[in-house]
């Protein structure tokens, strides 16, 4: 590959890196998983990166690729693993003001994230990441009225998790 497009890949990977951080968070259970999961992630999109034509931007097409990872890897170890939960995701903030609530909010929600399937889980990450409509059905590859329907499903699927 040019050095040019090696370049290019690795600057957009780094503007990037989060969304795919917050993939890893939502299909893992440790710190290891994450680890791998990420550089999985990272080698398809530089495998697929040559044949990437910018029809899309390289964060919605970086969500495709890293989603899609994600959920053959999730399914693959879900037949041959069993995982324990890990509280690691937990997010720490050094700060005097910390919110603990807000903590235990954030982590009674991830645990009911994680009841959802695997297209449920990645239409809520990308809904709480404020994409449109549009970009979620086109990342996911649904209509967009489909993505707002199973969004409201899923919204009443989370209340009766979270509010049994």
């Amino acid at each position: 590959m040019s050095e040019n497009l090696e370049h290019s890949f690795v600057t957009q990977l780094k503007e990037n890196q989060n969304i795919i951080h917050k993939i890893c968070r939502l299909y893992t259970d440790c710190e290891d998983s994450h680890k791998d999961l990420f550089q999985e992630v990272t080698i398809q999109l530089w495998k697929a990166f040559p044949k990437f034509r910018g029809d899309s931007k390289f964060s919605t097409w970086a969500y495709r690729v890293a989603l899609n990872t994600a959920i053959t890897l999730y399914r693959k170890n879900k037949r041959s693993l069993s995982t324990v939960e890990y509280e690691g995701r937990q997010h720490f903030i050094k700060d005097v003001e910390y919110n603990y609530e807000e903590e235990e909010q954030i982590k009674l929600m991830y645990k009911a994230v994680y009841q959802l399937n695997d297209i449920e889980k990645a239409l809520v990450f990308m809904y709480l990441e404020d994409k449109d409509y549009r970009e979620i059905a086109e990342t996911l590859g649904i209509s967009e009225v489909n993505a707002r329907v199973k969004m409201n499903r899923i919204k009443g699927k989370l209340k009766k998790i979270l509010n049994p």
